[in-house]
């Protein structure tokens, strides 16, 4: 799951900048190159601490500094290095910030057998091409429920959830029998109050990447017209997507109300942690952060189908090595190393991410299997049809934009298709 908000004035401050300094990297006296790889995430640092004592243990002549950054911190801090010309040697890098930085060349094109990959992480870090960046890893949005509240409610998880925009199929039918009111009444029967509800059956909020864009793609919309194309979710599949997310909320009455949700100060997740929410679609990524602090068993599964099937969002980061690396062989040397089984077992089996390397899913599925939780939906759905999220430069910029009219839009004080107009020209107006 991909925080917000982000820094707005990136693009233009990169735009501005030359190139001309050296990367933080250094050889001291004893003939040793030093490297600095940055990163965003405590939890994964663990991981990538046994990484990089293998790859020193295999390499000599290279020690590695591991830099940790909050994540809005680290994109600022690496847009002002990168504008300084001291950007580390390798980094991490999203899909959204991607366009950024290659269009600026910041990235140094990189040579793998991409084939080894899943497809939809190469595609997110390819320009005019050439392959910026190793793939790291990917994180897919699935449906997290709490078997508890379904157990209570006496109801099946159905093996297959379906929607379309005028309400049929079994995700709505399910969710309106876990949503229960104070009274004991749910949806659609005399006497439901949607205003003293005590369980809600799903979580239908204004969260990008693990909701609107997955119903504006599974219902034959896009997002974009093509990569580093212009915006697109203003025709009318993608606006009838996005009535279905609204509806949830607003119609149907079995997701919580947008003023207790809406970024950036909505409390869905800690609503699904306290057993108030019986659904929530999710990345996996979020795992860490709320199967352990849960009162109740986490189970896991695939996302809703939708009229043209089911699409869901497959977020991959990609190792970056900075251009301007002082130590460019080193740089690559380690950036390559981080793709390898080896590597990239390791965040596997301690359960920090799926690999990007193909193969290599299981010990993933075995680490949260040990934690009595079953991902293997979410490996399931990554062999299915994955989308990017969008890829044109002015995304980060953009960003707080569409929240703002998308809040609106969930609150019913802007109809889907005057959001996406706003949101899709002021998008359009960015992309260069």
């Amino acid at each position: 799951m991909m925080p917000t908000p982000r820094i707005r004035w990136a693009g233009a401050l990169l735009g501005a900048a030359m190139l001309v300094l050296p990367a933080c990297s250094s050889s001291g006296d004893s003939g040793k190159v030093t490297l600095t790889y940055r990163l965003w995430d405590e939890q994964q640092k663990a991981g990538y601490d046994q990484v990089m004592a293998a790859f020193e243990k295999a390499n000599p002549g290279i020690d590695v500094t591991v830099e940790l950054l909050p994540y809005d911190q680290y994109w600022t801090k690496l847009t002002a290095d990168a504008v300084a010309g001291t950007a580390p040697d390798v980094f991490w890098m999203t899909p959204t910030q991607f366009p950024e930085f290659v269009t600026k060349g910041v990235l140094a094109p990189v040579q793998v057998d991409a084939a080894k990959y899943h497809k939809t992480v190469v595609g997110s870090f390819t320009y005019k091409d050439k392959l910026y960046g190793v793939p790291k890893d990917w994180g897919v949005v699935g449906l997290l429920y709490n078997k508890d509240l379904f157990a209570k409610a006496g109801v099946e998880m159905p093996d297959k959830l379906t929607w379309a925009a005028d309400g049929s199929g079994t995700l709505l039918d399910t969710a309106r029998k876990l949503t229960v009111d104070e009274a004991g009444k749910h949806p659609g029967e005399s006497g439901f109050d949607p205003a003293k509800v005590k369980t809600y059956g799903f979580a239908s909020w204004n969260h990008y990447q693990t909701q609107w864009m997955n119903w504006v793609v599974s219902n034959g919309g896009k997002l974009v017209d093509q990569p580093f194309g212009k915006y697109a979710f203003n025709e009318p599949a993608a606006v009838q997507a996005l009535q279905f997310g609204v509806d949830l909320v607003n119609k149907h009455h079995v997701s919580p109300p947008a003023t207790r949700t809406n970024p950036p100060t909505g409390k869905v997740t800690d609503m699904f942690k306290a057993g108030e929410v019986a659904m929530f679609p999710a990345n996996n990524a979020l795992l860490p952060f709320v199967a352990p602090e849960s009162t109740f068993e986490v189970g896991v599964a695939l996302m809703p189908e939708g009229p043209a099937g089911r699409a869901v969002n497959l977020n991959g980061l990609a190792e970056a090595v900075y251009a301007k690396s002082e130590h460019p062989e080193e740089a690559m040397k380690l950036a390559r190393y981080l793709g390898t089984a080896e590597a990239q077992k390791i965040m596997a089996d301690g359960g920090y991410a799926f690999p990007a390397l193909d193969g290599l899913s299981q010990g993933y599925v075995d680490y949260w299997k040990s934690k009595n939780v079953d991902v293997s939906p979410f490996v399931e759905e990554a062999a299915g049809t994955t989308f990017p999220l969008p890829i044109t430069t002015g995304f980060t910029g953009f960003e707080t934009k569409l929240n703002q009219l998308f809040n609106e839009m969930y609150l019913g004080k802007l109809s889907p298709q005057e959001a996406a107009d706003q949101a899709v020209a002021e998008g359009n107006a960015t992309v260069k």
